[in-house]
C-alpha cells in the first residue's frame, strides 16, 4: 500500500475530457442521419443523455430557488454540457421522457443517499486537496480507510455503511460516464481488511408483534381522517409484510400514476390482492381478512377509501385542511417510519427502553419483522409474503423463532 498518492496529479485535457462543455451538445441534431454518419449518431446520443442529466439538475435548482444543484454540478469537476444547452425542439418531449426513466432507474431514497454520500466524498477531497476526476482507486482506498478509522467524519463507520458509500461512488461515477474499478487492489484489499477488523453482527430493528400493533392502533383517533389513514397503513404494512416504499407507492388500481409501485384489488369475503413492483421484481401479496373487525386490514382500508373519498390515484395521501380533507399528493416513505416510531412510543411498546432508544429501535422494517416473527405457518409462506429469494433472508426477520426446533445433535445419535 505504499503507492497511495499524497495528492492526485492534475488531470490532463484527455483524462478530464468533458470538464469543458462538449461542442456537440449545442449542435442542432437532424431528424435523421445518413448511414455514413453512424459515428456522429452515437456521439449525438451520448450528448442527449448529457442534456437530459443537465436538464434534471437545472430543474432541481429552479425548484430549490437557489441554484444549489447547478453549483453542486459545477463543483464536482465532472463532464457537463453548457448550462444553456437544451435539446432540439423535436426532441424535447423525448428528452423529458428519458429524464423520467433516469429517475425511475432507482428509488428516491436511494438517490438521496447516493447524493449525500457523494457530497461527503467531495468535501473530504477538498480538505485533502485532491480531485474527483479521474477516478482514482488509490484515493478511494484512502477514503474508505478514513471512513473506517473515523478520520473522515469523526466517527467510525460500520462496514455496511462503507460498502454503501462505495456503491454510491461507483454509481455517481457511472452516471458521469466514468468508471471506478472496485476490484482494484487499492480498494478490494483495504475493504477486505476493514471487514476482518471491524465487521460485527448486524443490529436489527425491533419487531412489532401483534400485541404491540394493537396497542399502537389504540393511540390513533378513529374519528379523524389522519387516524383512519394511519390505521390502514399500519395494518396493511404488517399483514402484507410490505416495505415502507411499497406501502406509500400503491395506487387504487393499475396504471393510474407513473410513480406507482403497484395497486390493490378487493376480493369479496376473501381479502386484498396487492400487486407490487419491488426489489425482486413483480410479485403478488395476498392479505386476508382479520379475525376481528378492529384489527382487519381489509376493513381498515375500505373505511379509509370510503371516508377519504379516494377512488383513483395514490392510495395513501396527505391529510390537509386541519385534518378535514385529503390532498392529491402521495405520502413520502419516510412518513411510514415516523408513524411506526410515533405510535410505538405512544403505545408503550418496549417501555423498558428509554424514549430515545425506542426512537432508534423502531422503523418501517419493524412491521415486516413483526409478521415474520408472529406468523405460525410454514416458513415458505412467510418467505413468499416478504418477497425474499432465500429462506436465510427470511430467518433474519424472525426475531423469536425457535432456533433449536431441529436438534441435529440428537438426530445424529448422540
Amino acid at each position: 500500500m505504499t503507492d497511495f498518492p499524497r495528492q492526485t496529479a492534475p488531470a490532463t485535457p484527455e483524462s478530464a475530457a468533458g470538464s469543458a462543455p462538449r461542442e456537440t451538445a449545442t449542435v442542432p441534431l437532424e431528424p435523421s442521419l445518413p448511414p455514413e454518419d453512424d459515428a456522429k449518431a452515437e456521439n449525438a446520443l451520448s450528448d442527449i443523455i448529457d442534456i437530459v442529466m443537465q436538464m434534471g439538475r437545472r430543474k432541481a435548482a429552479d425548484s430549490a430557488g437557489k441554484g444549489a444543484a447547478a453549483k453542486s454540478s459545477q463543483s464536482l469537476d465532472v463532464p457537463s454540457p453548457a448550462a444553456s444547452a437544451s435539446p432540439p425542439s423535436h426532441l424535447e418531449q423525448l428528452a423529458d421522457r428519458a429524464r423520467f426513466y433516469v429517475e425511475a432507474s432507482s428509488s428516491a431514497s436511494t438517490r438521496r443517499a447516493y447524493a449525500s454520500d457523494w457530497r461527503q466524498f467531495e468535501g473530504w477531497l477538498r480538505r485533502q486537496n485532491l480531485k474527483a476526476v479521474p477516478p482514482s482507486p488509490q484515493t478511494v482506498g484512502l477514503y474508505i480507510t478514513a471512513l473506517a478509522s473515523g478520520a473522515a467524519s469523526g466517527d467510525k463507520k460500520a462496514v455496511s455503511t462503507i460498502e454503501r458509500h462505495l456503491s454510491s461512488l461507483t454509481w455517481n461515477y457511472t452516471q458521469r460516464g466514468l468508471s471506478l474499478d472496485r476490484k482494484d487492489r487499492h480498494i478490494a484489499t483495504v475493504l477486505a481488511g476493514i471487514r476482518n477488523s471491524h465487521a460485527r453482527p448486524p443490529v436489527q430493528k425491533e419487531a412489532i408483534l401483534p400485541e404491540d400493533l394493537i396497542a399502537m392502533l389504540e393511540t390513533l383517533d378513529r374519528g379523524t381522517l389522519r387516524g383512519l389513514r394511519d390505521r390502514a397503513m399500519l395494518l396493511l404494512g404488517f399483514a402484507g409484510g410490505l416495505r415502507r416504499s411499497e406501502i406509500v407507492g400503491l395506487d387504487v388500481d393499475r396504471d393510474q400514476t407513473e410513480d406507482s409501485s403497484g395497486w390493490i384489488a378487493f376480493y369479496p369475503d376473501k381479502g386484498i390482492l396487492v400487486t407490487l413492483r419491488g426489489k425482486t421484481g413483480w410479485r403478488e401479496v395476498e392479505i386476508g381478512r382479520g379475525s376481528a373487525d378492529a384489527t382487519c386490514p381489509v376493513i381498515a382500508l375500505q373505511t379509509w377509501l370510503k371516508l377519504g373519498r379516494i377512488a383513483h390515484g395514490p392510495l395513501f395521501r396527505r391529510v390537509t385542511g386541519q385534518g378535514k380533507a385529503v390532498g392529491p399528493e402521495r405520502l413520502n416513505d419516510q412518513e411510514v417510519a415516523r408513524l411506526v416510531k410515533r405510535a410505538a412510543i405512544a403505545g408503550g411498546v418496549r417501555a423498558d427502553f428509554s424514549e430515545e432508544d425506542r426512537e432508534w429501535r423502531f422503523s418501517g422494517h419493524s412491521l415486516r419483522a413483526g409478521l415474520a416473527s408472529s406468523a405460525e405457518v410454514d416458513e415458505r409462506y412467510v418467505q413468499k409474503q416478504l418477497g425474499h429469494t432465500t429462506a436465510e433472508m427470511t430467518r433474519k426477520y424472525q426475531r423469536r423463532r425457535d432456533r433449536f426446533r431441529v436438534n441435529l445433535t440428537k438426530a445424529s445419535g448422540l
